[in-house]
């Protein structure tokens, strides 16, 4: 009953914070039709920004760590991180009506690292007394960016196969008409759909996947973030990340909740029909992964003596869901995922979920094996 009441007041504050506010509001904005639009080109320099500052304090983070020590905790950061996206790509995809680039999608952002809750679960460990690495926050980007990666890969080997797919029943279609009188054969020319034949791939010829991955790293959001985690490692970025990235943060991130609000109402008709399997989802997963994770981070406690609090953080970045790098990552990487499936969802219900419910469990596991 108590974990209710705190998923309740957790659920009706996150309302009136101003990631969720700004949220609602570009959904208000676009739901009563208003003018308002942000420039493609400036809504482009805050991805920019917001991946480039999460970038460099991750870097930094893992500079300043023994990476002896980090390597079996970041080895199973990097596996739930896939992990989280093959778990969504067939549970959620296999739903009634849910589409599977949307379900890949949703399972990219549940996979990637909400800042916010990571801070949120520090928070309360300290209250807590909890005590953890110091480098152990800097797990994040091994789940986070290996997540978003595998979602844009996955769904762009889907998308590849559908075209195929496609392509081929209408070669076969063709080939089965009479040709007329200056007309192409059926191994000539282009497909009604107004594809040539000779670019699309045989029956039997698989999905080349390395080609794939290089065109998502070279993608413009991984590559800011991925900037970003290379410059915090290789240099001494301290005093530009504090006196302008740092400041500047909160207000472009609610600026970029405002565009993503806009998008999500405009398609949120599509999202109506199918939406109770999202919310049977986002509540699920956040509790799924934690748990799941927990158990590779105790493996990694015996192993090495990993801190029963870092296995709390890993637990906690786990059931965390994006709210930063993750909706914009995938817009670029997946734009015919419906943001209303990703984005309502995690915000909805996911991170309400990690928070209320994800956080109290996994401490009051950790305290239990400590008293042990």
């Amino acid at each position: 009953m108590d974990f209710l009441s705190d998923f309740l007041t957790l659920f009706l504050g996150k309302l009136q914070s101003p990631t969720l506010g700004f949220l609602i509001g570009g959904m208000v904005v676009a739901a009563v039709n208003s003018r308002l639009q942000i420039p493609d080109a400036i809504y482009k320099f805050i991805v920019f920004m917001l991946l480039i500052k999460v970038g460099l304090s991750g870097g930094i983070a893992i500079r300043n760590a023994n990476l002896v020590e980090m390597l079996l905790p970041a080895v199973f950061a990097v596996a739930m991180g896939l992990l989280i996206v093959f778990i969504g790509r067939y549970t959620l995809a296999k739903l009634p009506n849910v589409k599977t680039i949307d379900a890949i999608a949703t399972a990219g952002l549940f996979g990637a690292v909400s800042g916010s809750t990571l801070a949120a679960g520090l928070t309360i460990m300290e209250t807590e007394g909890i005590e953890y690495e110091a480098w152990a926050a800097a797990l994040y980007p091994f789940m986070d960016i290996p997540a978003l990666v595998t979602a844009i890969v996955l769904a762009s080997v889907y998308t590849k196969k559908q075209r195929d797919k496609y392509l081929r029943k209408e070669e076969e279609y063709l080939s089965k008409q009479p040709v007329a009188v200056g007309g192409y054969s059926s191994g000539q020319g282009i497909t009604a759909g107004g594809y040539p034949r000779e670019q699309h791939l045989p029956g039997g010829e698989r999905v080349k996947i390395w080609p794939i991955i290089q065109e998502s790293l070279q993608g413009s959001a991984l590559s800011a973030l991925l900037l970003g985690l290379a410059l915090g490692m290789l240099t001494r970025p301290e005093s530009v990340f504090e006196s302008f990235y740092e400041p500047l943060f909160r207000g472009l991130l609610s600026i970029l909740m405002l565009v993503m609000g806009m998008e999500a109402t405009a398609r949120l008709g599509e999202l109506r029909k199918v939406g109770q399997w999202y919310a049977l989802y986002a509540f699920v997963a956040p509790l799924l992964h934690g748990f799941i994770a927990f158990g590779l981070g105790m493996i990694a406690h015996v192993i090495t003596g990993f801190s029963l609090g870092g296995v709390v953080i890993l637990a906690v970045i786990a059931s965390s869901s994006s709210d930063i790098s993750g909706p914009p990552t995938l817009r670029a990487g997946i734009p015919s995922a419906n943001p209303s499936a990703y984005i309502g969802s995690s915000t909805a219900v996911g991170t309400p979920v990690a928070l209320a419910l994800g956080i109290p469990l996994y401490i009051g596991l950790a305290q239990a094996l400590m008293g042990n």
